[in-house]
């Protein structure tokens, strides 16, 4: 491996955790970290003084063009549209619970991701490269090729919707593992009433066909209705799936405990939660299209540091 290769290989991870909160996709992540490597395989590397910084804004500006050009087909999706689940790796689940670990896990979440969908384009890539990975206003007018000022007002403007819109009181996280693999054991068992009881009378799941599998067109809301739902797992047939061909298994998703399903064949859904400061679950996001299920079912765990 030459030397550039080797530069550019120990911040590959950072480069994916970058562009990966930027898209909400791993697919469109991996390209535009293919795309930095093109980049810097051409650019004159003796210019250089930092080589992570450098990186870090040509996948960014690399990032923000790919969120720009998909935009569309995000607005005219059949659904809900969910970010791309990724298995994470160890690191976030089962640590103590320190400021960074969890910080790492929250920004790369669900919950978080789908505020995130709510910004504009440059909002977003600011309020990730402020927010999560700390570069200077000056560093991301650079990246994003805006005025510092621009950037500032972009970064005030996301920072107050985010912060309007995160999930505000969530527990603590052995507290979160602990309420998911209760609520495994409910909705493979059928217990209805144990589910009842994990749930908040307000859940809201969310559901992710993307028109290819029949799911909910709209948020699925109320304890009873998800309760049914869920404890119907072991019964019916689903995607063509007999319940005895189900295999479900408890995995690390976007930093947290989720569950994974699965038939012999292929991967079926994600699901992913989201909590109160009881441990009670608030939001589900159920992603069940196929074409958002790839990176999943590759098995890759993802280092999603912001380090």
């Amino acid at each position: 491996m030459s030397a550039d290769q080797q530069v550019f290989h120990e911040h590959r991870n950072l480069l994916f955790s970058v562009a990966y909160r930027v898209l909400g996709s791993a697919a469109d992540a991996e390209d535009a970290v293919q795309d930095a490597w093109i980049k810097w395989s051409a650019a004159d590397r003796s210019q250089v003084a930092d080589p992570k910084a450098y990186l870090a804004r040509i996948v960014s500006n690399l990032a923000l063009e790919r969120l720009r050009s998909t935009r569309h087909k995000r607005e005219t999706y059949i659904g809900p549209w969910l970010p791309e689940p990724i298995l994470t790796s160890g690191d976030t689940v089962g640590t103590a619970d320190t400021a960074d670990t969890v910080t790492d896990a929250e920004s790369v979440s669900m919950a978080m991701l789908v505020v995130l969908e709510t910004l504009s384009p440059l909002e977003r890539a600011v309020f990730v490269l402020k927010e999560v990975f700390g570069f200077s206003h000056a560093e991301i007018a650079e990246a994003v090729e805006r005025s510092e000022a621009a950037v500032r007002q972009a970064a005030h403007r996301a920072r107050e919707h985010v912060q309007a819109r995160r999930p505000r009181f969530t527990a603590d996280r052995s507290r979160q593992r602990e309420v998911t693999e209760q609520f495994f054991a409910a909705a493979t068992g059928g217990d209805i009433n144990t589910l009842m009881e994990l749930l908040s009378p307000d859940v809201t799941l969310w559901t992710d066909g993307g028109g290819k599998v029949r799911q909910a067109l709209r948020p699925v809301v109320g304890a009873q209705t998800v309760a049914s739902w869920f404890a119907a797992i072991g019964t019916v047939t689903y995607q063509g799936v007999e319940p005895a061909d189900m295999r479900a298994e408890l995995v690390e998703i976007n930093g947290g405990p989720g569950i994974l399903f699965s038939a012999p064949d292929r991967v079926i859904a994600t699901v992913t939660f989201g909590f109160d400061s009881d441990g009670r679950i608030t939001t589900i996001h159920n992603v069940a299209n196929p074409d958002k299920l790839r990176a999943v079912a590759d098995g890759t765990a993802h280092d999603v540091r912001r380090r």
